[in-house]
């Protein structure tokens, strides 16, 4: 039986294959990777923003650092040199000749296939005296010339070759290893092992030590651990946290500090700058002994976060430590947001919440993120965000006249009553203004309530699991504009008749709520409206009336009848009860009774189908959710003072605000491009009754946007789960059932035999 040999490769030849096979799998991975995308697209998106954003600190520090950057090009030129090696190495390989050549006895003695016996031993004989060793020929020769004469002469080396190749039978399998012999070479064997040594046992554990021990310094999301337990343990100390404290605490993380974190510096000038910073923002507690707010890496945090918050002009050297202090706190103020989340689910699972934080708490996280990315003071008037707008001009802006103290208000005034308010700024200012608010978020929020897997999902029991299916729907302000424009270019004469046609229809504007009261009907129709109405009727407005409850109606939508609709159903009502004063004989009454119930058993039938429907829809949407990784570039932020490109992101929760605790854990809403559908979940009351909470719609980037939205919940008793239910008899039933059939049987098998007999 054949066995195999390993042998190295002395030419070198098979080293080739391995190492263009080696430098291929790093080059062509590298390439897709690290290939520079096209900068002309980045330009043309850069040129794109430049409208809106051209004023932003992160749109100029960004333009000019594409405009400044070798890194692409060092990149090229490192890939193509890659390239040129695999290159070369796959020309080489393409060169090398094939070394292994069957063996063929007639090529050895120079004979043509076929030959005769007679013909093989004259030319084996003549071979011979040539190459004979004792008369001086090759003895590596003589050898091959008389294993070919034995393979062409005697049978059995002849069927060996025929079938194996090889007169002497099946050989060992050769496997040649893509190595040069000189590596296993014992004059190199001392170089060979001092290279592994170091490869394997001092370079490799080094590598994979430095990454492990700087992995587990980190969390998920890039936090350090440390950090996490520092917000841990003041949130848990100061539930009720005001937004001092929040700063201080912020600011004390260690990825601030220069021993945890290298991108933190402490620069000589610190003690010089920082004191004058100091002595400018007044009263930062920084006489404050409590450890760690008093560490020098932590005050110098602070100051350089309320300097960015007052918009003071630094000097250059703490201009770049002021960055990257402003460029990390929301990713910490998010983390802190995570904590907050996790001490009110622990405070909850052991029934008590005297140390889970506050709403106001967690709600400071929130808006000091806001703050931050907008760089202004919460006492600070939104309409700072604007581009152009200073301190001495919001005076044209809160007067009696116009009474506009936040961008809701700036939008809804009329564009002639705005450009007048605002004629300060000029022509050219005013247009890149309203260019800046037309790319502010207005987000559509539309909520529904039910109880999923639950035979009424509209009906709420006390422990059930809630669901709050919440669709977000983004769009700008520019289309509020764009409307405004399409109803001033309307004819005078056309808005008059329209006005005349339907005066109930008064102008609001477009933040104030759209649900209206219903109008006052007279007496006398009310009196026909309180007739009693059909089933047919009475049914659907009975289950509007439990919807609403419940809570599924939208805030945006409200039942409300006009006096024309009221009318409309008031005589459907009397001729509904003409119709049945006019049905004298029992027949008609039980045909009707027959019809209704046929009706009401379809609308039943048809409710459970649309809810089965709606069922699986949901379904399918979270698994294509759970399949589905979706981009969080969104939309970019307008921040005047912000260093970095922040997308707009959102936090969406429910809470108890008069409790001032969180019903709903925060979801981060990252996706939010045009359309975003969130679920939260929670359990019921454990109580029957009625609860009023609050669905809660923040950004993180945006001050001044955010919406809130009543939530009515009216929670059941738990309905008590039978003793003894009919389908729970059933095998007893089967069981009684076979026994009669089984004694029936014997009964008609001894009638059978008593007529035989």
């Amino acid at each position: 039986m054949a066995g195999q040999q390993f042998q190295y490769d002395d030419s070198g030849n098979t080293f080739f294959y391995f190492l263009t096979s080696f430098v291929g799998l790093i080059v062509i991975p590298a390439t897709y990777y690290l290939w520079p995308r096209d900068q002309n697209a980045e330009q043309l998106r850069l040129k794109s923003l430049r409208k809106v954003h051209g004023r932003c600190l992160w749109y100029r520090l960004k333009l000019m650092k594409s405009q400044q950057s070798v890194i692409p090009t060092l990149k090229k030129i490192a890939l193509l040199i890659g390239w040129a090696v695999f290159l070369l190495l796959a020309y080489k390989v393409s060169k090398i000749d094939r070394e292994y050549q069957e063996y063929n006895p007639y090529e050895v003695l120079e004979l043509q296939p076929g030959a005769s016996i007679a013909e093989i031993k004259r030319q084996y004989r003549l071979l011979s005296l040539k190459f004979h060793p004792d008369k001086g020929g090759d003895e590596k020769m003589f050898m091959r010339i008389s294993k070919a004469h034995e393979a062409l002469t005697d049978e059995e080396s002849r069927k060996n070759w025929e079938m194996y190749g090889n007169p002497d039978g099946p050989q060992a399998t050769s496997f040649g290893i893509a190595l040069p012999a000189w590596i296993v070479d014992q004059k190199n064997s001392m170089l060979v092992l001092l290279v592994y040594g170091l490869a394997f046992m001092v370079i490799l554990p080094v590598v994979v030590g430095t990454w492990w021990y700087r992995s587990i310094r980190y969390s998920g999301d890039q936090i350090l651990i440390n950090t996490t337990q520092l917000f841990m343990h003041f949130m848990y100390k100061t539930p009720n946290m005001n937004m001092k404290r929040l700063e201080m605490v912020l600011t004390a993380a260690f990825e601030f500090d220069p021993r945890s974190n290298k991108e933190a510096i402490i620069r000589p000038t610190d003690n010089t700058e920082v004191p004058q910073l100091i002595r400018e923002l007044g009263n930062i507690n920084v006489k404050k002994k409590e450890p760690p707010f008093c560490y020098p890496y932590s005050l110098k945090a602070r100051v350089l976060l309320l300097s960015h918050l007052n918009r003071m002009e630094v000097s250059e050297n703490v201009e770049e430590d002021q960055r990257f202090v402003v460029r990390k706190s929301p990713a910490l103020l998010q983390e802190m947001v995570n904590v907050g989340c996790q001490l009110t689910m622990m405070a909850n699972s052991r029934g008590g919440i005297q140390h889970a934080p506050r709403l106001a708490s967690i709600e400071n996280c929130m808006k000091l993120s806001q703050m931050i990315v907008q760089g202004l003071q919460e006492s600070k008037s939104h309409l700072l965000q604007l581009p152009h707008f200073e301190e001495e001009h919001l005076r044209y802006c809160v007067s009696k006249k116009y009474k506009v103290r936040s961008i809701q208000d700036l939008v809804s005034l009329k564009d002639a009553d705005r450009r007048n308010m605002l004629r300060f700024l000029g022509e050219e200012k005013y247009e890149e203004v309203m260019a800046v608010i037309g790319s502010f978020p207005h987000i559509n929020m539309d909520i529904k309530l039910q109880v999923l897997d639950d035979e009424d999902s509209n009906n709420i029991t006390a422990g059930s699991i809630v669901t709050v299916t919440v669709t977000l729907t983004r769009r700008t302000m520019m289309e509020f504009f764009e409307k405004e424009q399409e109803q001033t270019c309307v004819p005078e004469d056309q808005t008059a008749e329209e006005g005349q046609g339907d005066p109930s229809k008064n102008k609001s504007k477009v933040w104030q709520s759209k649900n209206k009261g219903t109008k006052k009907v007279p007496k006398s129709k009310k009196k026909k409206l309180t007739k009693k109405k059909p089933p047919s009727q009475q049914q659907p407005q009975k289950q509007d009336k439990q919807k609403q409850l419940n809570g599924t109606v939208s805030a945006n939508d409200a039942v409300t009848y006009t006096k024309e609709e009221e009318e409309d159903v008031s005589d459907k009502g009397s001729d509904s009860e003409d119709i049945d004063a006019n049905k004298d004989s029992p027949s008609e009454r039980e045909d009707e009774s027959d019809k209704q119930s046929e009706t009401e058993n379809d609308e039943i039938g048809g409710d459970d189908e649309e809810e089965w429907e709606a069922l699986q829809q949901s379904i399918q949407r979270r698994e294509r959710a759970l399949l589905e990784t979706k981009s969080k570039i969104t939309h970019p932020v307008y921040s005047l003072y912000f260093p970095e490109e922040k997308q707009e992101w959102w936090w969406l929760y429910i809470a108890d605000r008069k409790e001032q605790t969180l019903i709903s854990m925060p979801y981060h809403v990252c996706t939010l491009k045009e359309t975003e559908e969130v679920e939260l979940k929670f359990p019921a009351p454990s109580k029957p009754g009625n609860y009023q909470y609050s669905v809660i719609l923040k950004s993180d980037s945006y001050m001044g946007l955010d919406m809130i939205k009543p939530l009515k919940l009216e929670v059941h008793e738990a309905k008590h789960m039978p003793d003894n239910h009919p389908q729970w008899d059933i095998p007893e039933t089967e069981e009684e059932e076979e026994d009669q059939e089984d004694s029936d049987g014997i009964e008609e098998s001894e009638d059978e035999e008593e007529d035989n007999d």
